[in-house]
């Protein structure tokens, strides 16, 4: 699948992601038009279709290229070896920095896909979410040392607490536009430094 798009050369793949992340993420599925992602990506709608059968072909590929790279950066960034959870998610935050400049729109469109009501794709895109974030959360809590943590924490509770905050701010950030990253990094560490406050065992 999708075998003449990966022959493209890299800046004409972008080229054609960022263009359908940019416009599902302004719209609904249904009304996104192809035409409009073909337009943005410098190509016609003909050639779109060439290298995806459908919209859904293209809509998918783009939630799960979110998951891959995801995953693919927090693993290059070493995220998952680390037994502090807090040295863990700080090596995140600069992965998925390092994301955003490469695809701009990616995590707008990330909230608008786990929301989209679409009977055709929104069944795929959950069975597809709970995958890939059991994946993270397993490999995250690995290797990571209980004893960290102040007494009686409910550790697994604590994460998607941490997680979910986490992936609000980035969303709150990259929606006000032209994001500044220092200002975001500068933001992320208040976050961290709160959570470290409750939720790290005193010496």
């Amino acid at each position: 699948m999708n075998e003449r798009f990966f022959s493209l050369p890299a800046e004409k793949q972008q080229a054609i992601i960022n263009a359908g992340y940019r416009v599902f993420s302004q719209n609904s599925y249904k009304n996104s038009p192809v035409s409009e992602i073909a337009d943005a990506a410098g190509i016609s709608k003909s050639l779109l279709f060439h290298y995806f059968r459908n919209k859904k072909e293209l809509y998918m590929f783009l939630w799960d290229k979110c998951a891959e790279t995801t995953i693919d950066y927090l693993t290059k960034y070493n995220c998952y070896g680390q037994k502090n959870l807090f040295e863990s998610m700080e090596r995140g935050m600069r992965a998925k920095m390092e994301i955003i400049r490469l695809y701009p729109d990616m995590a707008n469109f990330t909230i608008k896909a786990f929301y989209e009501k679409d009977a055709e794709i929104s069944a795929a895109v959950q069975a597809s979410y709970h995958k890939y974030f059991h994946l993270k959360a397993d490999k995250t809590r690995l290797n990571m040392d209980p004893e960290q943590f102040i007494p009686g924490l409910d550790i697994p509770m604590m994460y998607r607490e941490m997680y979910w905050a986490s992936e609000g701010y980035l969303w709150e950030m990259v929606q006000r536009g032209n994001v500044d990253m220092e200002q975001m990094e500068k933001g992320f560490s208040r976050l961290m430094n709160f959570w470290k406050s409750i939720y790290l065992r005193k010496e």
